[in-house]
């Protein structure tokens, strides 16, 4: 019985998942990206103080995953040039130190990483919220 209500609650949180997912516009993708990557670091931070080192590193793994291959992924290059640059090179440093947490067993790299991720986080939810104020002020004839 408990299997099947937890396989259930599973089930649910995955398409509500897959659901915002389907509805989010690019930003808020980007905003879920980050929000999946601070909380798989704050896992593995977790993880780490209470000496479960398998978790510790699937924790690291999957934050290491959205950050490669999710924002490093929506970076464009073409438009976003210079500070797509920097941001690729900041996903970059943030792989490589979550790296060295993962070989050493350290929490300051870390710790580094998520400050990062917050404060980018942070930008993206301004910039989003700015979006959609610029948005809903354009008139429907010149939004198409």
């Amino acid at each position: 019985m408990y299997s099947n209500s937890r396989n259930a609650a599973h089930a649910y949180a995955s398409v509500g998942l897959e659901t915002g997912v389907v509805a989010a516009n690019p930003h808020q993708l980007i905003i879920m990206l980050y929000e999946g990557a601070e909380l798989s670091v704050r896992m593995a931070i977790k993880h780490l103080g209470d000496g479960d080192i398998a978790r510790k590193s699937a924790a690291i793994t999957k934050a290491s995953n959205i950050i490669q291959e999710g924002l490093c992924a929506a970076l464009d290059p073409h438009q976003g040039g210079e500070i797509a640059a920097q941001l690729h090179a900041l996903y970059d440093y943030m792989i490589k130190r979550l790296m060295l947490a993962h070989m050493n067993n350290q929490r300051a790299p870390l710790e580094e990483v998520l400050g990062l991720l917050r404060e980018l986080h942070e930008a993206w939810k301004q910039i989003a919220t700015s979006a959609r104020t610029a948005s809903a002020a354009t008139p429907q004839y010149l939004a198409a």
